[in-house]
């Protein structure tokens, strides 16, 4: 017992001394490790084209389309079927993205550096609320806007970090927990923060004063803006802290749309998966659970690296857009405490008289006190294109953690 407390508190160690900063923006296929013009990243754990969910199918198919790899869903689908398309889980490459996650050699991609440690995470751009591609969109008002952002934003947004000298997202993260973000589905004072700190360096590399007005007023009316670099910053944190031996903290969580998937610092690259569940919150009008696709997007890298749902408490207003009351937000950050290793030094809630946010899911806590980790997430159609139709809260599967335990036990002959 002594051993693996002395192993997770060196892996939560290493996730909270990480000190993730934006570097830059560069397309995927110069930066991310492996990637190659067939290749495809996604959310979640591996998955085969067959058992992809709609949205997850429908961002193949658009991504493939942007790409110029196929003309419309046919041509898509059928390059797919043909087995001229590789796939990937976007953790297996050092990479996070939200929902489907599709990213695709030519996009434009976010390049943190963990300065701590040395690793690098990459994330997409993030395209704002509506038909986009991460829900499954694939129209041509969709290709266009992907373009343009990669076309026209991607490059200043590049030059105006580089001229900044790189912008440290641990630092905006823990100044937006205290302006009533959780640092996963609510994300307003992050992005403003981050618009904020872009804006001078965005006006200084541009020349056309139009192409500025439209970049800023773009990343000013996204209130997700800042999600993506702050899950690659999540994910630089989390691989910092993995393979730690005899270490039973988790350094993955991730779901494709069928399936969710964990991964455990002290048990190498194992998933262990079981079927992601559809979450529980409110729905847009019109819309309903029977509408709903199960649980999809890397997102959850954020409760691993403990914000997200563990800090639940430091953004009560969330409650109106995912249901509930402001003491339950409280509540959902209380109950995470029991089943994590530390609170986090960086990380703080003032609601909880600035107590560091819970960091560090521990497997055998989960599996004793019968407590899955909490997750706050958009929900998607299930349909592809059709977009997000509610949002709520949602949990892993049991399974996982008992699947892991065993393992543990198995690998380490307890």
């Amino acid at each position: 017992m002594a051993n693996i407390d002395s192993a997770n508190q060196q892996a939560v160690e290493r996730m909270m001394d990480a000190r993730p900063i934006l570097k830059g923006v560069a397309p995927a296929r110069d930066v991310i490790p492996g990637m190659k013009p067939n290749l495809l990243l996604h959310a979640g754990p591996p998955i085969e084209w067959e058992r992809m969910s709609g949205p997850l199918r429908g961002a193949v198919i658009g991504a493939l389309i942007f790409e110029g790899l196929a003309k419309n869903e046919k041509d898509a689908t059928s390059l797919v079927e043909k087995g001229e398309v590789d796939f990937a889980p976007c953790h297996h490459h050092s990479t996070v993205g939200p929902m489907a996650g599709v990213t695709s050699a030519s996009m434009m991609v976010y390049i943190l550096e963990n300065e701590t440690h040395g690793n690098k995470a990459f994330s997409n751009l993030n395209e704002g609320y509506g038909k986009v591609l991460r829900y499954g969109a694939f129209s041509d008002e969709v290709i266009a806007k992907l373009k343009w952002m990669n076309e026209k934003m991607g490059p200043i947004l590049a030059k105006a970090i580089e001229a900044s000298g790189g912008i440290d997202i641990r630092a905006l993260l823990s100044e937006s927990l205290h302006m009533g973000d959780e640092g996963h589905n609510r994300n307003k004072a992050g992005s403003i923060i981050y618009t904020a700190k872009l804006a001078p360096w965005i006006a200084k590399v541009t020349d056309d004063s139009a192409l500025e007005s439209e970049i800023l007023k773009a990343l000013g009316e996204n209130a997700l803006s800042v999600l993506n670099p702050v899950m690659a910053c999540c994910k630089a944190m989390a691989d910092s802290a993995h393979g730690v031996e005899g270490s039973t903290m988790v350094t993955t969580m991730a779901r494709n749309g069928t399936d969710f998937g964990m991964r455990v610092s002290g048990l190498g690259y194992e998933w262990f998966t079981a079927p992601a569940e559809i979450p529980d919150g409110l729905f847009f009008p019109s819309f309903t659970s029977a509408d709903a696709n199960p649980d999809i997007g890397d997102s959850t890298i954020t409760e691993t690296a403990g914000i997200g749902a563990f800090a639940m408490a430091a953004a009560p207003a969330i409650v109106t857009f995912i249901s509930g009351t402001p003491q339950d937000a409280i509540n959902a950050s209380l109950e995470m405490y029991e089943i994590t290793v530390a609170e986090h030094k960086h990380f703080t809630i003032p609601q909880l008289d600035f107590r560091g946010t819970p960091t560090g899911i521990d497997i055998r806590k989960v599996v004793e006190l019968g407590i899955p980790p909490r997750v706050n997430t958009g929900i998607a159609h299930k349909e592809a294109g059709v977009g997000q139709v509610g949002a709520g809260l949602v949990r892993p599967p049991m399974k996982i953690f008992e699947d892991a335990v065993r393992a543990y036990a198995k690998k380490y002959k307890l």
